[in-house]
């Protein structure tokens, strides 16, 4: 069996220096902590987690606060939970997931959490723009990093994509192919109505976008009820004016939205332009769509290092985090696809 001396020798460093990895007690450089993991994984070293209990109050586990929503399953959830538990273990910690059923955002299993100390820091996701985790969470002392951008930004360390300016980018692509009966169809009114950072951030987006374009650009929330979606849609194109192009922030409807499009006679892009915000590839079922993707992996990652900084009390989470003190802000970036053509 391996021990503390081996993974030492392994990755050319003292006994010690291996101690405050595990135990986190003292800040390591990354390039160190990266050679002792590796030595760790190579050798399969397990250290005794009594022992571990006495020398350090660090349990190495980082809780993921995920709200669950009422309406069912949604897949970005578990796709932030593999992109956390990854990026967690690259900083030699293990995640812990807790829920709320029913959409709560607050719930009693984080509060639990964090006055056992059974984690040495929490991520909450489903962020709302006013989220009660956050004043809770500083109340009992307990580190959080926030995937999303809450409307006091100075109230934790956050991570998000610029969902306003992704909107904006969305908007002002079918603009600049000559679009100017374009529609915002937004994310579901639940999300909308619980002031989800993401909904209220991309709303944003399309209001200053048309303020700056001079254009009239409605805002219609979407449904999860693929009926009801179909309304909407037959509201927005019997109107006098129909929209030429939509810009959609509910990417896992747009498999039914171009079905329903072309049920009604009307082809994409030659009809209507489309843009899709925030989607994951497999959102789209393989369709070549001009699209925003929700880039997972650097949302994961750079959230995992606001929360280790927390735990670590260091004010430095990273490169791309410097420039803001704790706030990491992903620019959108438009993939072309074949969805949009020039205005009809």
């Amino acid at each position: 069996m391996a021990t503390i001396k081996d993974v030492a020798r392994a990755a050319g460093v003292a006994p010690s220096t291996v101690s405050y990895v595990l135990s986190g007690s003292r800040k390591i450089s990354a390039e160190t902590r990266v050679a002792v993991q590796a030595a760790i994984e190579e050798l399969g070293y397990h250290p005794n987690a009594g022992a571990r209990s006495l020398r350090s109050t660090r349990t190495n586990v980082i809780a993921l606060a995920l709200p669950l929503p009422s309406r069912g399953y949604l897949p970005v959830g578990g796709r932030f939970t593999y992109g956390l538990g990854e990026a967690a273990g690259e900083h030699g910690y293990d995640l812990l997931l807790i829920t709320a059923a029913g959409g709560g955002s607050r719930g009693p299993g984080l509060e639990r959490v964090a006055r056992s100390r059974l984690a040495d820091a929490a991520v909450l996701m489903g962020v709302e723009m006013e989220d009660p985790r956050i004043g809770a969470m500083r109340a009992l002392g307990f580190p959080v990093a926030v995937l999303g951008r809450p409307a006091d930004e100075s109230a934790a360390p956050w991570a998000d994509l610029d969902w306003e300016e992704a909107a904006a980018a969305s908007v002002r692509t079918l603009h600049d192919a000559g679009h100017r009966r374009i529609c915002y169809l937004a994310t579901v009114e639940d999300d909308i109505r619980s002031r989800r950072s993401y909904s209220v951030r991309g709303i944003d987006g399309a209001d200053r976008i048309a303020a700056e374009l001079g254009a009239q650009i409605p805002v219609c929330p979407s449904s999860g009820d693929p009926e009801e979606l179909r309304r909407r849609l037959d509201a927005l194109f019997d109107a006098e004016r129909p929209p030429t192009a939509l810009a959609v922030q509910h990417p896992a409807a747009i498999p039914g939205i171009l079905r329903h499009l072309a049920g009604r006679g009307l082809q994409v892009p030659r009809d209507v332009s489309l843009v899709a915000i925030g989607n994951f590839p497999e959102d789209l079922g393989g369709l070549d769509v001009t699209r925003i993707e929700l880039p997972v992996q650097e949302m994961s990652a750079a959230v995992t290092r606001l929360a280790v900084a927390a735990i670590e009390g260091a004010g430095d989470p990273g490169p791309a985090a410097r420039s803001s003190a704790g706030h990491v802000l992903i620019p959108p970036r438009i993939t072309r696809g074949g969805t949009v053509a020039p205005a009809p």
